[in-house]
């Protein structure tokens, strides 16, 4: 595994190399994060009452759960975000709600 110091730096040469805008951003925004807002609680609605009895069916179960994501789900996360963000530049960088 890489440090994390490592994988940031060449993040930031990528995003340079190719002309990507860096935004700044406020800390601790899970509301602007996709895996925080949207991600986090159909998944945990999926997987609510069920057990598993070991490490490899909790895997199993994941896999098999991405896996049947349509496409949409993730293009709608991530379009959701533009919408996030104004909300976070008009408040400021507050926090934005649900």
């Amino acid at each position: 595994m890489f440090p994390s110091h490592g994988v940031a730096n060449l993040t930031q040469q990528w995003l340079q190399r190719y002309g990507w805008e860096i935004l700044p951003h406020p800390a601790h925004s899970p509301d602007l994060a996709p895996s925080d807002f949207h991600l986090f609680g159909p998944l945990k609605r999926h997987l609510g009452g069920m057990a598993f009895e070991t490490e490899n069916d909790l895997i199993s179960e994941l896999r098999n759960w991405f896996d049947n994501l349509d496409v949409d789900f993730f293009r709608v996360g991530i379009n959701s975000l533009l919408s996030r963000w104004q909300k976070c530049i008009d408040l400021h960088e507050d926090y934005v709600e649900k």
